[in-house]
């Protein structure tokens, strides 16, 4: 995956075209992030589908690295309340490690995000908040 490519992906996530950010992922992706894990389209769909309807949530990347078997960013994730989102909501979702947002509030986060690749698709991704 190249820049050009990447850009492409984070349009679609940034559109909430998740059928198109899918098409990205190998056919067994394993996504693990704050305590969520993801391995199919559906999850990936019902996720943030679920977070989407509280935020908007955009990705702008300032730093990308790619090989044939890592990209690797540094981006800052911006989450702008759209709705309130409380712990509660949250807790029965089993998103604790997730911060609730009240609707107007915007949070932006420094993460680093790698993305291992086979085949020229995502095959797994980590990432982690900067402070």
């Amino acid at each position: 995956m190249n820049r050009v490519d990447y850009d492409r992906y984070a349009e679609a996530f940034n559109a909430r075209d998740y059928d198109a950010v899918f098409d990205f992922y190998a056919d067994d992706p394993q996504m693990a992030f704050f305590g969520v894990e993801i391995r199919t389209r559906e999850q990936l769909r019902e996720f943030y589908t679920f977070l989407h309807t509280y935020v908007r949530e955009t990705v702008t990347v300032e730093k990308f690295a790619a090989s044939d078997e890592l990209v690797a960013l540094e981006a800052i994730i911006r989450v702008e309340g759209i709705k309130d989102l409380t712990r509660e909501e949250l807790d029965a979702r089993g998103l604790d490690r997730f911060f609730p947002i009240r609707a107007g509030d915007v949070q932006e986060m420094r993460q680093y995000i790698h993305y291992h690749m086979r085949d020229g698709k995502i095959a797994s991704v980590g990432c982690a908040i900067v402070e």
